[in-house]
């Protein structure tokens, strides 16, 4: 099967190939950690047969195979199981605080990439200047700082000194939602989600700045960039129609993996900010040995970083034409 069709179709069988063998890792990677997770929620003061109740009702007294069979027969069914913690499903567990993060991860990674790709490709046209100076190494102080740091001087400067945003937290206190829309689509969330928000993309700001800096400094060096100023083609739309969309390409490539990263470091912007998002949910998860919880957070962690490699291998035809799918 030629063609994007056949293309896409053989990417989602390599990606079901790759979330299998996570799935794999996930559970045993859990099972070889220090720590029993019996400790967690079984009380030694009950009698014998209360705590072998107990871990039966968990499945844990079965032997390890039929454990990881199980966890993949419910997985593929969509079924995370239940947290050793909570007592609740884990669905419920994660499904409001995976939103939590969704929000604040997609205004970090849009912020540092919208203003990433405009400054990086400016940074490249104003090469050799002051602008170009300043820029760069602002970008790498914040990209070489620790975020938890940033996020400290961001609280103090603006929360604690100026007043200008909540010092932690989604909402206020005591409020309550009737729904999705309620609790989200509100001007008290975005206020508490700029401050958090900014920190994050100004600390992942430099490496799709730096990339698109590159990546345009080649592509200015092309001929079609020369032909396009002897049509008479005015400096701005060489610049933004011509320049930025043929340097696009590596910074696609960069946007999975900063994705991937800004995950697994949201927990430092979600710790200091006090924002209930899943990277904390996994810390917690992991110090309690709650394993089905940990496992249910990394494997969606896991879908979205596949699902976006894909997204970013189709862009590549629409960015550039020269790519043919083989």
């Amino acid at each position: 099967m030629q063609g994007l069709r056949g293309f896409i179709i053989r990417r989602l069988i390599q990606s079901v190939i790759t979330l299998f063998i996570l799935m794999s890792v996930l559970f045993f990677m859990f099972r070889v950690l220090p720590g029993d997770p019996t400790t967690s929620f079984v009380d030694a003061a009950l009698p014998v047969e209360a705590q072998q109740a107990v871990l039966e009702q968990f499945g844990l007294d079965k032997p390890l195979m039929e454990q990881y069979w199980i966890y993949m027969k419910n997985l593929v069914q969509g079924e995370f199981g239940i947290s050793f913690n909570s007592r609740e499903p884990v669905v419920n567990v994660i499904a409001d605080k995976l939103w939590n993060t969704i929000f604040l991860m997609g205004f970090t990674i849009g912020l540092a990439l919208i203003f990433g790709i405009l400054l990086g490709a400016l940074v490249a046209w104003y090469r050799g200047t002051k602008f170009e100076a300043v820029t760069v190494s602002i970008a790498l102080f914040f990209r070489s700082a620790p975020v938890f740091w940033i996020g400290m001087v961001a609280l103090a400067l603006f929360s604690y000194k100026a007043g200008w945003f909540p010092t932690g937290g989604m909402h206020e206190p005591g409020q309550q939602f009737s729904g999705f829309v309620d609790k989200y689509i509100n001007f008290e969330f975005l206020h508490h989600l700029i401050l958090p928000s900014l920190v994050g993309a100004a600390y992942y700001i430099a490496s799709p700045m730096l990339i698109m800096r590159n990546s345009m400094i080649e592509v200015m060096e092309e001929d079609f960039i020369e032909m396009s100023r002897a049509k008479g083609l005015r400096e701005r739309s060489v610049l933004f129609k011509h320049a930025m969309r043929n340097a696009l390409l590596p910074v696609v490539t960069e946007i999975t993996l900063l994705i991937g990263f800004a995950i697994g470091g949201q927990v430092l912007v979600e710790t200091v900010f006090n924002w209930p998002g899943l990277g904390r949910e996994i810390v917690h998860a992991i110090q309690m040995n709650d394993y089905p919880v940990a496992q249910a957070s990394f494997f969606l962690m896991g879908v979205l970083v596949v699902f976006l490699n894909l997204v970013a291998d189709v862009l590549y035809a629409y960015l550039d034409p020269r790519v043919t799918y083989k």
